[in-house]
């Protein structure tokens, strides 16, 4: 059975210093009632979606992005094909101002084709609504995207960054698992994606399918919520979330930014180990195991907690350590 997230008042969070925190430091995901409901976009798409498609169209600077296209039987569901080698939808490249025309104007008919384009950079593609509709809690450098569609499922995938998303036209459900999960998740190819990221395969089937059996457990740690035009939700990064849009007419906008330092994303690291460590003996892995366990997890503290912080060395603070690890690694991946 699954469980409802935890909600704040979006409309009480002013400043990236309160976001960060009171939502993102605990690094669990959080529903925000009202988080941009001052938007003018919001505004706009409350009067109807016309209107919107007007609003957005003052913005649009001519880009061209993917669009996806569904058959009508697929009821916009955008996922493999039986043999998980191919997709139930076309790609086109069209026009971003287009694809929202034709989107607005089969919206609401029946057996019709659906249509979706999704992580459209906003100030490449809109420039200027930035400007009106401010993101308050994050820092001003974070570049929003747009997703824009027609009644679709999106599935359960996860981000290597953190996520801000709002609901800005129509109605979105968000059904959420954690990290750990990840094991009944039964997630699809690496390398043959939708859009980039895999998918939970046992999220996407449906309930009674026996194909997966780890994933009954998993199903009832779900955290769902439902947005609505001016919501907003916080997803910490790793945590796999399915979307499905649920109105007529959709419109999102969402940020990915790393909220705890670093320029290299631990993604990179996890691919990394991918090669280094995953097909070598049982034992000699979890050798490997304890030793990231130690230094990397620090489950028990400070590896070197035992010395004086100025023999810590390079398990320094990292401002002060990252160039010389880096250097290091970069040089060992060279062969030196």
């Amino acid at each position: 059975m699954s469980q409802t997230l935890r909600e704040v008042d979006g409309r009480g969070l002013s400043s990236p210093a309160q976001f960060l925190r009171e939502v993102v430091e605990p690094c669990l995901p959080v529903v925000m009632r009202g988080l941009v409901s001052g938007w003018p976009a919001v505004h706009t798409a409350t009067r109807s979606v016309e209107d919107f498609r007007d609003y957005l169209a003052r913005f649009d600077n001519g880009g061209q992005a993917d669009a996806f296209v569904g058959d009508p039987k697929i009821a916009g569901k955008y996922y493999y094909t039986e043999d998980l080698k191919g997709f139930n939808f076309e790609r086109r490249r069209m026009r971003l101002i287009d694809a929202l025309t034709a989107m607005v104007a089969t919206h609401g008919q029946s057996g019709q084709p659906t249509m979706y384009v999704g992580s459209v950079p906003m100030n490449e593609f809109l420039p200027g609504f930035t400007d009106q509709n401010v993101m308050q809690v994050l820092p001003a450098h974070i570049a929003p995207r747009i997703w824009l569609g027609h009644p679709s499922h999106v599935s359960a995938h996860f981000d290597s960054y953190d996520n801000v998303a709002c609901v800005v036209a129509g109605a979105r459900r968000f059904t959420l698992y954690p990290p750990e999960a990840i094991e009944g998740l039964y997630v699809g190819p690496l390398d043959n994606t939708m859009a980039g990221q895999p998918v939970s395969l046992a999220a996407a089937s449906p309930p009674d399918d026996d194909k997966y059996p780890l994933f009954g457990k998993i199903r009832e740690q779900a955290l769902c919520a439902e947005l609505r035009p001016g919501d907003g939700i916080y997803i910490p990064k790793l945590w796999w979330h399915q979307i499905e849009s649920t109105a007529s007419f959709n419109g999102l906008v969402n940020y990915w930014w790393d909220a705890f330092a670093g320029s290299d994303a631990p993604y990179t690291g996890l691919l990394l180990s991918m090669i280094a460590i995953a097909e070598r003996p049982p034992r000699e892995r979890q050798a490997w195991k304890a030793f990231f366990d130690h230094y990397v997890f620090r489950s028990n503290g400070h590896p070197l907690a035992h010395l004086p912080a100025e023999q810590h060395g390079m398990l320094g603070p990292l401002k002060d350590n990252y160039a010389k690890i880096r250097a290091i690694v970069m040089r060992r991946l060279r062969g030196g």
